[in-house]
């Protein structure tokens, strides 16, 4: 349904929690650009019994920071909405990263990892023989926003090495899957990349600096980890072909898996350089991703483009 000047203004809900019931900086000033475009955006909390989703005629996931801890709440709500984006079996996959799994199969390069599992009971000297013999590892939980709840560790120290085990140990009494990787030095080498998309089309490209500094500091020092930003702009001809290579894989086993093809309001797919060439994926963020629309003006622009040509369907 298109709208004309006689009918009212397509209303667009921007999703976020409790925490932030005004949005995170990144998606509150979609408020006054969307205000701009003819579009009556509205504020509200996912959990909100009182808001009136029916009255939407679309609803955009944005700063959904709790999701992790109430996955299971956050997914029966998306399920029960319409027009949902991005679409609520996107986001019952993407809030697990067992999906990384299924995209290395698929021939993308992640970062290899050893999953622990808590049906595996495993013992805190399992834990310990599951870890690297040497450098810096990360431990963090499959289903997680933001990167909280992440620690980085050292295995050269027995202090440090006893912090990830009762970390993973923590985790795991919570029946939380754990992820254990190596911490890669190509991310103090080259940083992170992170390629934004909207609407299935590269709109720009983040360069940040590696979020996860110390090696012996444990998770409760990153329960809010802070990204810098050192550049916004856009892709170059090599990103832009790696983009596309990840991003057919993506589509193809979204459809395979759904049944159903679906194209993403917004994607962003984060990347480190790999020494030899090529690049490792370290996510795909589908559902609460900062899109970092505070960093460009055209960011901000192409994103609302995006949502336009939705809402005035």
């Amino acid at each position: 349904m298109r709208y004309g000047k006689s009918v009212s203004k397509p209303i667009v809900y921007l999703v976020t929690s409790a925490n932030y019931p005004s949005l995170d900086e990144d998606s509150a000033i979609l408020v006054p650009a969307l205000k701009e475009r003819g579009m009556d955006p509205r504020i509200a909390v996912w959990d909100d019994p009182t808001v009136d989703w029916s009255a939407g005629s679309m609803i955009v996931i944005r700063s959904v920071d709790d999701y992790a801890q109430r996955r299971d709440e956050f997914l029966a709500w998306a399920h029960s909405q319409r027009r949902v984006l991005n679409h609520p079996d996107i986001l019952d996959w993407n809030t697990d990263k067992h999906y990384l799994q299924e995209l290395a199969l698929r021939g993308l390069s992640t970062i290899p990892t050893t999953w622990l599992e808590p049906e595996q009971n495993l013992t805190k000297h399992k834990i310990h023989s599951r870890f690297p013999a040497l450098g810096d590892f990360v431990v963090k939980p499959a289903v997680s926003s933001g990167g909280r709840d992440a620690g980085r560790y050292t295995a050269n120290s027995a202090s440090s090495r006893q912090e990830a085990i009762m970390h993973a140990v923590e985790l795991l009494e919570q029946g939380r899957t754990v992820m254990v990787q190596r911490y890669l030095e190509e991310i103090d080498t080259h940083g992170e990349i992170s390629l934004i998309y909207v609407n299935g089309l590269i709109s720009h490209v983040v360069e940040k600096k590696p979020m996860l500094h110390s090696s012996i500091n444990g998770p409760h020092a990153l329960e809010t980890p802070v990204e810098e930003v050192t550049t916004v702009r856009e892709a170059t001809a090599e990103e832009w072909g790696w983009g596309e290579e990840i991003r057919a894989v993506l589509h193809g086993y979204v459809k395979e898996r759904l049944g159903h093809d679906q194209l993403f309001l917004f994607n962003r797919i984060d990347l480190v350089r790999r020494n030899g060439g090529g690049y490792y994926v370290m996510e795909v963020s589908l559902v609460d991703a900062s899109l970092y629309l505070r960093s460009s003006e055209d960011a901000l622009t192409n994103f609302v483009d995006a949502i336009s040509q939705r809402a005035f369907w």
